[in-house]
């Protein structure tokens, strides 16, 4: 009896273990690929603040997902984004936009206290994926605000990039749709580096008092101006 069992027991040990493998089986962690944006060299080039930068709520989050042929998503088996894909956005387009602007004045929102920007950007990104068989694209609108509160453009972006079909092929195709809107943006904002400066609004002159009517005048008491009588001594008479 107990050398039947001792099969049974190793067996059932080898499928649990199998079962821990595959259980803790290592997922790759990926980013967006920032491609190889230019390192702007003016410190005094066209201020932007570019966002706030809202992206599809469907996206805030670590799981990679990935668009079937029928159009839903499904959690990425062997993959995941290594922390925030919000904030690797964020960083991905400052730094490309900063380098086709070739400015070190390129901030994401909220500016720090005394920033006055040029333009500033507000961007929405409602879709950003792709699927082992499918492209990845990309949605997208932004408006771009001048320093006097005037929308000087809006644009609706859609963009579509092929890839190998592997999650990392799929990860960088994201990335190079990302790296293009960035370019687009940067086209769009150069045409308002030269804006004219506020002008100050002329202070108006005090107004002058009104001289009080004729009528009115007549009534206010009269002061008689001293005379001088000429004696032995000087003596004034009101």
């Amino acid at each position: 009896m107990t050398a039947l069992r001792l099969p049974l027991i190793l067996m059932l040990a080898g499928v649990l273990g199998l079962a821990g493998c595959s259980v803790h089986q290592p997922v790759s962690l990926y980013q967006l690929d920032s491609g190889s944006p230019v390192q702007p060299a003016q410190s005094t080039g066209m201020a932007v603040l570019l966002g706030p930068v809202t992206v599809a709520d469907y996206l805030q989050r670590e799981t990679l997902l990935q668009r079937q042929p029928d159009g839903s998503l499904q959690a990425s088996t062997d993959g995941r984004w290594a922390g925030s894909l919000s904030s690797d956005i964020d960083q991905l387009l400052l730094r490309q936009v900063a380098g086709h602007l070739d400015s070190q004045r390129v901030v994401l929102a909220p500016a720090t206290l005394g920033f006055s920007p040029d333009v500033q950007v507000l961007l929405t990104i409602t879709r950003l994926d792709s699927g082992e068989k499918q492209p990845a694209i990309l949605d997208a609108q932004w408006r771009l605000i001048d320093r006097r509160g005037q929308v000087r453009d809006n644009r609706i972006v859609h963009l579509q990039e092929q890839h190998a079909g592997t999650t990392a092929a799929q990860v960088q195709a994201q990335g190079v749709l990302l790296q293009r809107l960035a370019e687009q943006l940067s086209v769009a904002l150069k045409p308002l580096a030269n804006q004219p400066p506020i002008a100050e609004a002329p202070r108006k002159p005090a107004a002058a008092k009104p001289a009080a009517p004729a009528a009115e005048q007549d009534k206010q008491p009269k002061i008689p101006m001293a005379a001088p009588i000429r004696t032995d001594m000087e003596v004034f008479r009101f």
